[in-house]
């Protein structure tokens, strides 16, 4: 069985915070987890969860993907920027122009996001959480719609984009050039799927270029890299 993505983790020195901030800019419930993890709960009782994993190792680069969070209105998107200031996070630079309307922010750990502007007809009815955006190369997008059984939505000029059948959040790859990689990525794909499927999927992700990290276990799970070299877990159910 193939397996579903179940949360996107974030590797933090400061998992609370971060649940509080994050919580509080989604409005989504936090719930604590066994090992000193805090994980925030779709609204809707369904799709993926978003945890706050514990870790020690400073943010030194930008990191390769990022939340885009998306607006109704202009006022909408001021109030996300006034209520995400007020929580915690600051403004930064990544380089964007003042043409572009979104607005780049980072939460109390550095993580950098963007509040996107109203009309943004490619994200358009889809929640608050518009789209993980990631730095990737048009293989690794073909890799995740395999590896999840998600639709390609985009695939042009080497950028590509992958949707849930049920709808949600996209995640989408900018394509070349990609950054270096420079260590474990703060944040990473988690996968879950039901036990009895467990080392078959192991294969079958093999099998579509994902690779074995070198110290690949993790509680029950075990750690894999996509073609790109990014980190991502893969967990039994049940």
């Amino acid at each position: 069985m193939t397996s579903q993505l179940s949360a996107i983790c974030f590797t933090t020195s400061l998992p609370a915070e971060l649940a509080r901030f994050w919580s509080g800019v989604l409005d989504w419930e936090s719930a604590a987890g066994p090992e000193g993890d805090v994980a925030l709960l779709p609204p809707d009782g369904t799709g993926y969860r978003i945890r706050f994993v514990p870790g020690l190792a400073p943010k030194t680069v930008q990191n390769r993907a990022h939340f885009d969070l998306t607006s109704t209105s202009p006022e909408d998107q001021r109030h996300t920027v006034a209520r995400a200031l007020r929580l915690g996070g600051k403004h930064i630079d990544v380089g964007q122009r003042p043409e572009e309307g979104h607005v780049v922010l980072a939460d109390p750990d550095g993580n950098e996001f963007c509040v996107l502007p109203a009309g943004n007809a490619f994200l358009a009815g889809i929640g608050p959480v518009g789209a993980l955006a990631c730095d990737g190369t048009q293989a690794v997008g073909y890799f995740w719609s395999e590896a999840l059984r998600w639709p390609l939505v985009w695939d042009q000029d080497q950028e590509t984009a992958i949707q849930s059948p049920a709808g949600g959040t996209k995640i989408t790859w900018g394509g070349p050039p990609v950054a270096p990689q420079t260590g474990a990525n703060r944040l990473r794909l988690e996968l879950a799927v039901p036990g009895a499927g467990f080392d078959a999927e192991i294969d079958r992700l093999l099998a579509l270029g994902a690779t074995r990290a070198g110290d690949d276990r993790t509680g029950d799970g075990v750690f894999l890299l996509d073609p790109d070299a990014n980190e991502f877990t893969l967990h039994p159910l049940g």
